[in-house]
């Protein structure tokens, strides 16, 4: 049996680390392409997610992309760590550690209790490297051009936050929030109620809804599957004719 693309696909992918998911879309969008001899469909992702995470993208292709905002809508689960003491312009791995800050009166006490102050509802300032948009571009435009831009905070809700492990100045962690959350600007504010500063050195998107990143193809999986059913279409009608 093969891929009903035009009538609607769900695909689960297991984003590869650096790849943006754009790169993704256009990659699925290709196989499709391919698959269907040329013809071209929509393809659409339900929920960006950064260069360096990996995990959970969920791509839509043909008349489920017009359901693309609904699993956005859905809740997400995150694992990842945090990098105490030191602190980035982007929040993240993408730029160098810019300010160093102290750490030796943190204790394992104090980094749970402030996990547990990031948990219910707040608001949430965005990274200044983003796509949020800011008087009609995005804001990470004005970031990479030096130019000062402040964002407005948004409503999240963080519905669990688990810490896993704690080796300073590693500390691991699990999330599951709401559409919007910024994980990056999560570890920000973290490391600011620690009395110190962090940045994201790892994330990994485990979930989004009921969908499992367990359950996922990696690209070479989905290649490899979409050529099997090429090959056994093309041996099906080489024996019906």
């Amino acid at each position: 049996m093969g891929f009903e693309f035009e009538t609607g696909e769900v695909l689960l992918l297991n984003k590869p680390l650096t790849w943006s998911s754009f790169d993704v879309v256009n990659k699925v969008r290709y196989l499709v392409k391919d698959y269907l001899d040329g013809k071209k469909i929509k393809v659409g992702h339900a929920g960006t997610l950064d260069p360096l995470a990996d995990g959970l993208l969920i791509i839509m292709t043909g008349r489920f992309t017009k359901r693309i905002e609904e699993f956005q809508n859905f809740d997400k689960e995150y694992t990842g760590t945090f990098f105490i003491g030191k602190t980035t312009p982007s929040y993240d791995l993408e730029h160098e550690p810019d300010v160093e800050y102290p750490t030796e009166h943190i204790t394992n006490e104090l980094i749970l209790a402030a996990a547990e102050k990031f948990t219910g509802d707040f608001d949430q300032i965005p990274p200044v490297f983003s796509a949020v948009k800011h008087e009609g571009r995005r804001a990470y435009d004005y970031a990479r051009n030096s130019q000062e831009v402040v964002l407005l905070s948004k409503k999240i809700k963080i519905v669990e936050f688990e810490i896993t492990r704690i080796e300073l100045p590693e500390v691991d962690f699990r999330v599951v929030c709401s559409k919007g959350t910024y994980i990056r600007s999560l570890a920000r504010d973290f490391g600011e109620e620690l009395g110190s500063g962090a940045y994201l050195q790892k994330l990994s998107r485990t979930r989004i809804g009921e969908y499992k990143l367990a359950d996922a193809y990696t690209i070479p999986e989905i290649e490899k599957i979409l050529h099997a059913h090429q090959q056994q279409a093309v041996i099906v009608n080489t024996t019906e004719s």
